[in-house]
């Protein structure tokens, strides 16, 4: 599968399907697996590419401090990597701020779906979503922080493999940190004007981890941002929602 290497760090993605490019950015910590229901389902009518951010699954984990910036640029060395001149970008958490960042910076954004994210990241509190990946305890304890209630009770086999999926993809503790700094120091509320493309906001009504407020916010900032909120779902919306998030995704791409 490709790597590509952006100043000596070594990223890995795939891709499938074809037609225009839909490319996916993660979230803190987490490795590719948190986007195999969109990933599925956007492969065909268009192409999917799905990158590890440095420091999960299969990129490389250099020592910190990271930021929203390089990691922007991770992602433009992949989609040049992969013979996209642009994509629709669908980031979550710290993945949906890497993609208001390279649509500020970059005309390679044609469109932004931005899940669980916000315009700035201080004052929030990330730790809960800490799980070390050798820990299978601490993995389904910082993912019942991820997800609502009515979720981990409802289906522990869904919750039991997604356990193991972090197990072997997750960032480590110094690459999950340098990734969370990189959320703390990133503020681009007083510039959402500048991000003029189509963007739809998805958040958890029910995010314990990114405030709801914050995505409405950063809805209403944006030049065409439209906010939907997904009841009953927590911060991982585009994991327990899987259905509503890919309806909503599938519905804005086909109008863009």
């Amino acid at each position: 599968m490709p790597t590509v290497s952006n100043d000596g760090v070594d990223l890995y993605y795939e891709t499938a399907g074809a037609g225009e490019t839909v490319a996916f950015v993660g979230d803190v910590g987490y490795g590719a697996w948190q986007w195999g229901w969109q990933h599925a389902a956007v492969a065909g009518p268009y192409r999917s590419l799905v990158a590890d951010l440095r420091g999960c699954g299969r990129s490389d984990a250099p020592a910190g401090p990271y930021s929203v910036s390089t990691l922007a640029d991770d992602l433009t060395t992949v989609l040049s990597d992969a013979g996209a001149r642009s994509a629709h970008v669908v980031g979550a958490g710290l993945g949906g701020m890497v993609a208001l960042s390279a649509a500020r910076e970059t005309a390679r954004v044609d469109s932004l779906t931005l899940v669980g994210t916000a315009a700035r990241g201080d004052g929030l509190d990330l730790d809960p979503l800490w799980g070390a990946p050798d820990d299978p305890d601490a993995l389904e304890r910082s993912l019942a922080a991820a997800l609502s209630p009515s979720f981990v009770d409802d289906r522990p086999g869904e919750v039991e493999r997604m356990v193991e999926w972090r197990a072997s993809e997750d960032a480590d503790r110094a690459a999950w940190a340098a990734q969370a700094a990189a959320v703390s120091d990133f503020d681009v509320s007083d510039a959402l004007y500048e991000i003029t493309e189509p963007a739809l906001v998805l958040h958890g009504a029910d995010d314990a981890i990114w405030p709801v407020e914050r995505g409405r916010t950063l809805a209403e900032g944006l030049p065409r941002g439209a906010f939907r909120a997904v009841e009953d779902a927590g911060h991982l919306v585009h994991v327990e929602a899987s259905k509503r998030v890919n309806d909503e995704l599938l519905g804005f791409l086909a109008d863009g």
